[in-house]
């Protein structure tokens, strides 16, 4: 029987990987990752995996982010008692994210039932804080660099895939085959992670493709940002920006403290990072250096370059300040915490400003603000957008299609075959065309649920 994989997510959209390798008895399951975005995606988190958890032997992950780790406390909640296996980076940022993960879940399904605006009732989180934190000592870190076997006989070999602290692309030998997962690619150009590593030579590859049909702009994310918080600054405006706790937020807060040390923004400009999680991650910048770019002075002045806020009562306080003043809180995408408090609060202002950084997914409501939405579903209630938004390009932590195309070709010999994955259809189909017609290589973009050999 030969080596195959199921496509259990990351397929035909950007969200939920999970791919499952399996081999005779043994099943391996790459990535853990939430659905999120459209709604019809988001169900598919309460849809039982075709495979029993218990039945999964192990799990290894490529980074922390919550599309490739966050669905991990509910497959242990359902049973699965295996190891997970990360770099020493993902293990310190899961203890991070997943519980902040369930405590959001908790706070907003609280929110439902106290305001009668769910479906159900009650309202009930896909899983607690307590279930995160349940599942985390299941979680061994491996170095980046080093070899591991999962299961006997089954050999990974992780290697730097730059985009946050942490991520890792990781190689898999089993059966006489030779199975790469890119993981999510970062930019050689990143400001604060390094390059990715080399592609090692592999029979079968799954290349994500987030950007798989778009270019970077030429502008860097210094040159995108100083116009926009110089305007808003100057208007007496609150710029509120959505970010990823993890990466987008310390990219953000590296960018401004450098604007402002070249005067192009004003030096007391009050900045505020509004989520635990954030701040949390950006702290660990000083334990991990030599994984990123930043010398110890300038980890150090992530951690206080803005006013960290960790409370409740310090977040909703945020709400009697008058501008100017820049407000960064998670999540990324806006589907769910703190930062849809202050987009509810700060949006039907026309001083004010939303700040977009990086890729929206659609169905989300950075998606609908994107795309010009000038109504916003917050809470049960229309919230309208009378803000600037402003949208930077540049401030993606994901490869584009030059650069993913870029680190295919550093693979010593041509693949036997390659699954796009991780991309929104137009922009896996787009790079699926792209490998066939320069490089000449096998690439197909696998469906939701499909099964192919390895």
């Amino acid at each position: 029987m030969g080596v195959s994989i199921t496509f259990l997510g990351g397929a035909d959209t950007v969200t939920g990987s999970k791919y499952l390798v399996r081999h005779r008895d043994h099943s391996l399951l790459v990535d853990c990752g939430l659905f999120q975005g459209y709604k019809q995606l988001r169900l598919r988190n309460r849809t039982p995996l075709p495979i029993a958890p218990n039945q999964i032997d192990a799990v290894v992950l490529t980074h922390a982010h919550l599309d490739h780790s966050g669905y991990l406390p509910l497959l242990a909640k359902e049973g699965f008692a295996g190891a997970v296996y990360a770099s020493p980076g993902t293990q310190a940022l899961c203890k991070i994210l997943l519980p902040d993960s369930g405590h959001i879940q908790e706070e907003d399904a609280a929110f439902a039932n106290r305001h009668g605006f769910s479906k159900h009732a009650p309202a009930l989180p896909l899983y607690t804080r307590q279930d995160a934190l349940d599942c985390l000592p299941l979680i061994k870190a491996s170095r980046i660099g080093g070899t591991f076997q999962p299961i006997p006989g089954w050999r990974i070999t992780l290697s730097s895939a730059g985009h946050i602290l942490g991520a890792c692309s990781l190689l898999l030998e089993v059966a006489g085959r030779r199975i790469l997962f890119s993981g999510d690619l970062g930019r050689p150009d990143d400001s604060i992670m390094y390059p990715p590593d080399p592609a090692p030579a592999a029979d079968t590859v799954l290349i994500e493709s987030t950007y798989g049909n778009r270019r970077h702009p030429a502008d860097n994310l210094l040159a995108e940002l100083a116009p926009a918080l110089h305007r808003v600054a100057a208007r007496g405006g609150v710029a509120v920006i959505p970010v990823f706790a993890v990466g987008r937020a310390q990219a953000l807060l590296h960018a401004i403290a450098q604007l402002k040390a070249s005067g192009e923004i004003p030096r007391a400009l009050p900045i505020f990072l509004d989520s635990p999680m954030a701040v949390h991650t950006t702290h660990l910048f000083e334990s991990h250096l030599g994984e990123h770019r930043l010398n110890a002075r300038e980890a150090h002045a992530l951690s206080h370059g803005a006013t960290m806020v960790n409370s409740t009562d310090e977040s909703k306080a945020l709400s009697a300040r008058h501008g100017p003043m820049v407000i960064l809180s998670a999540s990324g995408m806006a589907t769910g915490g703190r930062i849809l408090h202050h987009l509810a609060h700060h949006a039907g202002n026309h001083r004010n400003m939303i700040i977009l950084t990086g890729y929206q997914a659609p169905g989300t409501r950075g998606g609908s603000l994107a795309g010009g939405a000038r109504l916003l579903r917050i809470h049960g209630r229309d919230v309208e957008v009378n803000a600037e938004i402003v949208q930077l390009e540049s401030a993606s932590a994901h490869a584009d299609s030059g650069q993913l195309m870029q680190w295919l070709r550093t693979m010593p010999t041509a693949p036997d075959q390659v699954y796009v994955v991780h991309g929104e259809m137009q922009a896996s189909d787009a790079l699926r065309a792209r490998i066939k017609r320069e490089l000449g290589w096998r690439a197909l973009v696998p469906e939701q649920g499909s099964t192919w050999p390895c």
